[in-house]
Parts: structure tokens; C-alpha cells; sequence
């Protein structure tokens, strides 16, 4: 019987796979390149290639001519000895005065020796042992430069063929090495320490240009980063640089297809939430008087049922309208108006205040005179958020305190709601200012979106919102909400 869980050869969906997951590796991800690297990568390589072959070069063309030149004076020598060389009755013979020899040998860093041999070997004046020209040196005319060694030195040699009748003699002037070496040594310093600061130099400026060329794109960056998510305006082009206009313009064009979804998707809830409230209250409305008729109690625990889901799908049709108005007003700034903090709780109290005392909790105010530029409706539907929640989630013959008060010196307004309930743990509280998310375990008709909508208006308004432990609740229960406005926004 074949195993049903193997896969079928006749099938090439279950072939694909095998080969994808039997005998085979995933493919490497390729790390993101920077582009700073990536330019740094593209031109320092020529760059210091660059710079070797011109430091080798001016190297070796400035060693060149100075060996040369040493050279050259290794063969004026052998021709000063030459002319010491005579033939005499067919012999070679040579007259070099003790004086002459001196001046020969004479030389301030090196030691330099000489022989002069006749055209059948015998040395004639000199020092002997100078070793012969290697079987590849090079022959110039009448005379051969090598190098050799000499008593355990290095030693460059010029062999001179002086004619001595119908022979040769030979005339060999060898030299140490030592300013040579300082020769070579005094170039390299001297030319190739230059072309490595040079090099320094250059690098150090392609990374300055770098640096400063990019920056442009940092500022961007910065500037595209410090934006909300709802500031969909089309970056300004005629400041940027002209190389990232392509990006820019496709960025332009995302920001206005994302803004178009959004304003499509708020008209949607806007006209949807709309449209659900005149029924919704039409149904809630004979919910009521249905419950206020004689009815039996099976039929009144339905009823209550129906009641109570009406209740929340009005308020949830309600938030999704606020939520629609706060993403909407993002851009409104311009038409805020001042609104007074204190008299906003004042005419929410009463609706607050019944609802407080039909489920036993002491509701009080500490209200301050304070004022903000703002929109009135959605500040309103902020508050009242709070408070309802609150309201929603402390137990019978707790205490809810609403608080509004200037902010202290180079501070903004702000707004308070306190409660002695069950409060939100330190790990969910920024989990409870997302949308559609309930603590697990929570109770209550809440949708989730209340702390989320709030949040939506303070963004709008430049403020933040704070959840803290209640100031006098036993801990940890109880809960503070804090809407902190910022401080050029706050009057009074």
C-alpha cells in the first residue's frame, strides 16, 4: 500500500516541492549595501593603484639617472688610468705616481679598487682578485658595468679595454655601494613618503566628498523619518538633489496613491457609520419602549440581549466615525480653534454623572482653567473615551476623578482620568493603543478602539498620551491616563 503522505512522481506540484525541500539550500540573502561602501569600493581601488604606479614611477625614474651618473664616473676613472698606460718595446707598462693612485682611491663614503692587467692577465698595478664579468653582462662599446662582490662587499664595477698594441689590456675600477644605498634610500624618502601622503591626502578627501555628498540624502532621510504616518505631503523636488528627483517622484506618487486609499477608506467609514447610526438608534429606541411594556421574563431577557448589542454596535459605529475624523484631520491644523478644557468636562458631566451613578461609582472633577488650539468635536470624543472606559472597567463603589490644569512652565496642557479598577499591566500598555486589541480576559462592551482613537487625536494635535499606575489606587490596581498637549498649543 503506498504511503499516503509520500509524494506522488506522477504529480509535478509534489515533485516541485520534493526538490525544493530534499538536497537543496535556501538561497543567500544578500546583505544591504551602503552606498558610501559601495563608492568607496568603486573608486579606491584605481585610485590607490593610481598612486602606486606614479610613486614607482617617479622612483625609479629619479634612481635612474643618479646610478647613472655613478656609473659614469666608475668609467671616467678607468679612463684616468688609461692614460697612465703605455707600451714599451711591445710590453705594457703603466705610470701611476703614489699621488695619482690616491686620487683614484680617493672617496669619502666608499672604498674603491683598481687593476690593470696586460693583454696576457698579469696584473700590472692594483689590487688583484676583482672578480670578472658575469657571462651575461652587457658590453657598451669598449667598456662592461656589473655587479659583484668583493672582500664580502657589494660592488659595482666598470671593466675598461684599453688598446695596447694589437692587443687588449683590461682596466678594472670597482666601488662599494654605500652612497648608493644612501642614494636610494634618500629618494625613496624623498619622493615616495610625498606620494604616500599624497595618497592619505586623497583619501581622506574622497571620504570628506563622500560624507558630504551624501548628506543630502541624510537630511532626507531625517526628514522623511520625523514624519507621521498620516503626512502624506509630496516631498518638495526643488531642493533636493537632481540625481534622486526618479526616487522622489516615485516616493511623490506612492504618498498620493496611499493618501487617495486612505481618504477612500475614511469615506467609507465615514458614510458607513453614517449610515448605521439612524438605525441603530431607531432600534435602540424600541428596544427601550419594548422593555418598558409588560412583557414575560424569557421575553425581556431577549430583549435585553437585543438592547445591549444595539448599545455597543451604536458606540462602535460611533468610534469608527471619530476614528475616520482623526485620520481625516491631519492636516487640519490650520483651522483649530482654542478650546476650553474645563468647560469640555463640564458639559460632558452630565451624560458622565448618570451613568456613574447607575453603576455606583463616585465620579468627581478637579478642573482647572486651561485651553488649547484644537479641533472641539474630536478633543470631546477623546475625553469621553477615557471617561467611558474608565466608567466601563471599575468596579461598583469605585472612584473615577477627571482632571484637566495648565502645564507647568514649558509644559503643555493636559488631561487626567484616573480610576481605583483593575488597571493595565506595564507589558500591554502600548498593546492596548492598538486598534481592535482587548487585554485578554477583559469584560465589558468595548471594542478596542477607544485608547486607539485617542491616540489618533492626540497625533493629531502634537500631544502623546500616558498610561501610568493610579496615584492614590492600592497597587497595582487602579489606572492614570495622561493627554499631555504640547506647550505652544497651551493658553490660559
Amino acid at each position: 500500500m503506498k504511503d499516503a503522505l509520500a509524494p506522488d512522481p506522477a504529480n509535478p506540484a509534489d515533485s516541485a516541492r520534493k526538490r525544493e525541500t530534499v538536497g537543496s539550500t535556501p538561497p543567500a540573502r544578500r546583505r544591504p549595501r551602503s552606498l558610501r561602501g559601495h563608492l568607496a569600493r568603486l573608486l579606491l581601488p584605481p585610485l590607490a593603484a593610481m598612486l602606486l604606479v606614479g610613486a614607482t614611477g617617479a622612483y625609479f625614474f629619479a634612481i635612474a639617472p643618479a646610478t647613472e651618473a655613478y656609473d659614469y664616473g666608475l668609467v671616467d676613472a678607468a679612463h684616468a688610468i688609461a692614460t697612465r698606460v703605455h707600451m714599451d718595446q711591445g710590453r705594457a707598462q703603466i705610470d701611476l705616481p703614489a699621488v695619482a693612485e690616491q686620487v683614484v682611491r680617493a672617496d669619502k663614503y666608499d672604498m674603491v679598487y683598481f687593476a690593470v692587467r696586460d693583454p696576457a692577465g698579469q696584473l700590472l698595478a692594483g689590487d688583484g682578485g676583482i672578480p670578472p664579468p658575469p657571462p651575461d653582462a652587457m658590453q657598451r662599446d669598449d667598456v662592461m658595468l656589473y655587479d659583484s662582490v668583493y672582500w664580502g662587499d657589494a660592488v659595482r664595477v666598470a671593466l675598461f679595454f684599453l688598446p695596447c698594441g694589437e692587443q687588449r689590456c683590461a682596466i678594472t675600477v670597482a666601488e662599494t655601494t654605500v652612497k648608493r644605498a644612501t642614494l636610494k634610500r634618500d629618494i625613496l624618502f624623498g619622493s615616495v613618503l610625498p606620494q604616500g601622503l599624497l595618497a592619505f591626502l586623497t583619501v581622506a578627501l574622497l571620504v570628506w566628498g563622500l560624507t558630504r555628498g551624501l548628506e543630502p540624502l541624510e537630511v532626507l532621510s531625517e526628514e522623511i523619518r520625523a514624519r507621521s504616518p498620516n503626512d502624506l505631503r509630496p516631498i518638495d523636488l526643488s531642493i533636493e538633489p537632481e540625481e534622486v528627483r526618479p526616487l522622489l517622484v516615485a516616493l511623490n506618487q506612492l504618498f498620493e496613491e496611499v493618501a487617495e486609499s486612505t481618504r477612500s477608506q475614511q469615506r467609507f467609514l465615514a458614510n458607513a457609520a453614517h449610515q448605521l447610526r439612524t438605525p441603530l438608534a431607531g432600534l435602540q429606541a424600541h428596544t427601550e419602549i419594548a422593555l418598558s411594556l409588560p412583557v414575560t421574563q424569557a421575553c425581556r431577557a431577549e430583549l435585553e440581549q437585543i438592547h445591549q448589542g444595539t448599545v455597543r454596535t451604536a458606540r462602535l459605529a460611533n468610534q469608527l466615525l471619530a476614528l475616520a475624523r482623526a485620520e481625516g484631520g491631519a492636516h487640519r491644523s490650520a483651522v483649530f480653534d482654542t478650546v476650553e478644557l474645563r468647560r469640555m468636562a463640564e458639559d460632558g458631566a452630565n451624560e458622565w454623572v448618570h451613568e456613574a451613578l447607575r453603576r455606583g461609582i463616585d465620579l468627581g472633577f478637579e478642573l482647572e482653567p486651561a485651553s488649547v488650539r484644537g479641533d472641539a468635536l474630536l478633543l470631546r470624543e477623546a475625553l469621553a473615551n477615557l471617561v467611558h472606559n474608565a466608567l466601563e472597567y471599575t468596579p461598583s463603589g469605585g472612584h473615577v476623578t477627571v482632571r484637566c490644569a495648565k502645564g507647568a512652565r514649558g509644559e503643555g496642557a493636559l488631561i487626567e482620568v484616573e480610576d481605583n479598577g483593575p488597571g493595565i499591566p506595564s507589558d500591554e500598555r502600548s498593546r492596548v493603543l492598538e486598534r481592535f486589541y482587548r487585554m485578554p480576559g477583559t469584560t465589558g462592551i468595548g471594542s478596542g478602539l477607544g485608547l486607539a482613537i485617542v491616540r489618533e487625536i492626540m497625533q493629531m494635535h502634537g500631544g502623546s498620551i500616558e498610561i501610568r499606575d493610579a496615584i492614590d489606587a492600592p497597587k497595582p490596581a487602579g489606572c492614570l491616563i495622561r493627554l499631555r498637549f504640547p506647550a505652544e498649543s497651551g493658553k490660559g
